[in-house]
């Protein structure tokens, strides 16, 4: 198993990055929120998890460890494959993932696309006693800044690497503000895929 990739940050596209390792271009597929904080020319260390298909073996890249054992557990429950359980990262963090199977929150499930009323059962009565336990509402009080500046930071960052400037990315920032703190103020995290595109958006406006 390829547990890790570090090198230079070769090329991103919206759903993958070539890092350049050993002098190899290794294509990765990643979600949103990890590619906002790839830059190219940059180092970067993504922990991965390699599917083997008998056609194809696809590498699968995350920005934390957490991310990837998630993304690997959650594939334990039926039909969920590699293409849905990255979804399922892109919509929710670990931790909200954790939250929503751990409480039966349908509707938090059913938001990921591909994932309906059945599918959210069945993935809640599989991996009930798989994920964890969820952080404790006392962490999450503890975090609250932190977690808002998460999202900023990554949706700042894939502002950038996009070729806006640091002006334009703050004044997207302070549009979207508000639809992240209204997630933030419901207990959900903000969905840096979503805060992106409002972000361009509403640079595509002004």
């Amino acid at each position: 198993m390829i547990a890790s990739v570090s090198g230079r940050v070769a090329a991103l596209a919206p759903d993958s990055a070539v890092i350049e390792v050993g002098g190899v271009g290794v294509l990765v597929h990643c979600t949103p929120g990890t590619l906002a904080g790839l830059r190219v020319g940059e180092q970067a260390r993504l922990a991965t998890s390699l599917v083997v298909r008998e056609e194809s073996l696809t590498l699968y890249g995350f920005a934390t460890d957490d991310e990837r054992t998630v993304f690997e557990l959650v594939q334990t429950a039926s039909g969920v494959g590699p293409k849905l359980a990255l979804a399922m990262l892109a919509v929710h963090t670990p931790n909200a993932l954790r939250v929503a199977v751990a409480s039966a929150d349908l509707k938090a499930l059913t938001m990921i696309p591909g994932i309906g009323q059945k599918g959210a059962q069945r993935i809640v009565l599989e991996l009930k006693d798989k994920l964890g336990t969820p952080q404790t509402a006392l962490d999450a009080a503890l975090n609250g800044a932190s977690r808002k500046a998460a999202w900023r930071e990554q949706v700042h960052a894939g502002l950038v690497g996009l070729g806006y400037s640091a002006k334009d990315a703050d004044e997207a920032l302070a549009i979207v503000e508000p639809q992240a703190d209204a997630e933030l103020a419901a207990g959900r995290e903000p969905q840096v895929a979503a805060m992106l595109k409002a972000a361009l958006r509403a640079l595509s406006v002004r």
